[in-house]
This record gives C-alpha cells, structure tokens and sequence, in this order.
C-alpha cells in the first residue's frame, strides 16, 4: 500500500483566493490584533512548559478532545510497506501520535503518545507489544501520555532530548543516535527552536524499500513550520536544513493536522504559486472528508511551504524583502524567516 497519496484535481472552496489592489500588501491579522508572542503569549508559555498549570490545561484538553471528538478528529490513514505499518492516531483537537510497527516480530514504537487511551486502544487493536516511546519534545501534547503507557508497558522505554524536561525519560539520545526496535532503526536529529531540545525521528526505510520516514513533532507541519520559542530564527533556519537534507523523497509525518490553515496562508504570501494552489484545493477536500493530510514529502513541501522557500526569490519579492551588500545569504534567510513567522503569528485563519 501506498503512502504517498498524489495531489488531487478537482477543485474546492479556495478560502485563501482573494484578489489585491497592485500595490495593496496584506498583512493578516488575529482577532484583537493580539500577536501570541508578545509578553502576554511569552508569560502564557512559560506556565504551560514549566509549571503545574501546564499540566492541568493538558488534561482539560484530552477531555474536551475525547468528548468532541470519540473517534479523533481525523480518519486514520494506516501506511504499509512489507515488514513496517505506520498508522497515524489523530489525537486532541489537531495532534497525531504514531505507532510505527515491525510486523515481522510485532514490536513497536510510537512517537509523541499525546492521549494514553487511544494509543492503547491502537497497541491493543494491532496487538503490538510497545517497546519504545519517542518523545519529540517536552510539550504536554506531545509527552502527556508517557507516565501511563509506561505504567501499563513496564519494560518500555522513553527517549528524548535530556535537554528537554521529557516526563519519564529513560534513555537520553544525543544528535544522530540511533535506536532499534525490532527491524526498525531511528535516528534522532537535534532540531533546535520551537523548544532547546526538541528532536526529530527519521525511521530508515531502506530494509523495508520504502522512503525514509520523517516525524517531525513540532519542526515542521504540511506547508507550515512551529512557533520558535525557545530559538532564534537562525537556530530554526538550521533545524530546518537539517530537515530538508534528508532527501526529497522522505515521507513527511507531522505533529498536527494544520495543513488546510498553513496552506491558505502560504496562498496569501504567493498568488501564483500553481503547486501551493493545487495542494489547497486537495487539502480542503481531504479535509472535508476528515481524512488525513499526511504524509507529504519534502520533496513537495520545498514547492509550497514557505518556511521551506526562504531561498527563493519569488518568496523575498512577495515579502517585500532584499539581500543587503555584504548579508550573509543564511542571515538573509533566517531574516526572510522571521518575516513569514511573522506574519503567520497573526494570521488566522477564517
């Protein structure tokens, strides 16, 4: 069965089709004109990632999620190549979790367990044992499960980012180390900035003849990128090169469906972007549907994720943004950067 699912062609609702006077910017804006970073979103952040209250707001979260939506907010789309099953579990209001399974010896792992239930339910369902949990960063959305699939799975184990304040790490990992469950070999990729010790996990398709697999938490999203918090725009920039150097055919599995919101913003950004046009219009029958969007490649995200184009010139001209005599064409980058981010910050999407 085929992952990669090709762009569909018939057209949808094109909320992000809006036509502007030659010479008219537009810059969106979120209600209030509040920018989630400024001190008030800083203050906010700091008590969701370092406190109690944190906590507290997750389990709030996992229940008004579990009552809104029973059977998660998306339809899971299983992904299989001979001896691996990666199937997505939709999780809170937008999350994915992943139980990545070698089905030759029915052991498994899974990244980023956000709800225990239902990723307990899916371990019961393959009738996998769990031996790994790979946790991307410290987030509540991303590690609250941990504590309880461990309870209930004694001998698994969870890694991460030591520099990350995982709950119930185990086994700390260091940039490019590797680990096996079963068949299956992940290696860790230090990416830097949405938190300090926030790491990716790259499966190696190669013993199974599929692409490599890239879970990229809260680095990269389908046309869209996470909130730096706690880097700088040079810091994601580089996370980011980390990401693209994997190749252009590796599968992209993100940490939340966000795809029909960061589409229609990148369609603001380039009006005439054909590629971006077209996976808008697929992303918004898909999510009519309520299917899943993932995986994309990277390959087709250089096309139409913003965060990924900082290079071109098409991208730097809609921004209204020039390379200065002298800039270093990173540091002119990460400043394109910071403007996209920007100007994602106060979009909302309608």
């Amino acid at each position: 069965q085929s992952c990669h699912r090709p762009v569909g062609q018939r057209a949808g609702p094109e909320p992000g089709s809006r036509g502007l006077p030659e010479g008219v910017e537009y810059i969106p804006t979120r209600k209030k004109g509040k920018n989630p970073m400024k001190p008030v979103g800083v203050a906010w952040y700091s008590l969701y990632a370092r406190t109690r209250l944190g906590y507290l707001f997750y389990q709030r979260q996992v229940k008004k999620a579990r009552e809104r939506y029973p059977h998660g907010h998306s339809v899971p789309q299983p992904c299989c190549f001979p001896g691996v099953k990666i199937l997505p579990i939709p999780v809170l209001s937008n999350n994915y979790s992943y139980l990545v399974i070698d089905t030759g010896s029915s052991r498994a792992a899974v990244v980023d367990p956000s709800d225990p239930l239902a990723v307990q339910a899916a371990i019961e369902e393959e009738g996998v044992m769990l031996e790994a949990i790979f946790c991307t960063h410290k987030h509540w959305d991303h590690s609250g499960g941990n504590a309880v699939l461990c309870q209930k799975h004694n001998s698994c184990k969870v890694y991460g980012s030591a520099l990350d304040a995982i709950p119930q790490l185990t086994n700390p990992l260091a940039d490019r180390e590797k680990v096996s469950v079963g068949c299956l070999t992940f290696e860790a990729l230090a990416t830097p900035g949405h938190t300090v010790g926030h790491m990716v996990y790259v499966l190696d398709g190669g013993p199974f003849g599929s692409p490599p697999c890239l879970f990229s938490g809260d680095l990269l999203f389908l046309a869209g990128c996470g909130e730096p918090f706690e880097g700088s725009p040079e810091t994601m920039l580089a996370s980011l090169d980390v990401a693209v150097g994997l190749g252009e055919d590796t599968l992209l599995w993100p940490g939340h469906e966000y795809a029909l919101e960061c589409l229609t913003f990148a369609s603001l950004l380039e009006l005439d972007n054909s590629a971006l046009e077209q996976k808008l219009q697929w992303a918004v029958q898909q999510r009519q549907e309520k299917r899943s969007t993932c995986p994309s490649t990277l390959g087709e995200e250089q096309t139409y994720n913003p965060f990924l184009r900082t290079h071109r010139l098409e991208l730097q001209e809609a921004l209204g943004l020039w390379q200065d005599g002298g800039e270093h064409p990173d540091a002119f980058r990460a400043r394109v950067l910071k403007e996209v981010r920007r100007r994602k910050d106060l979009y909302q999407a309608t």
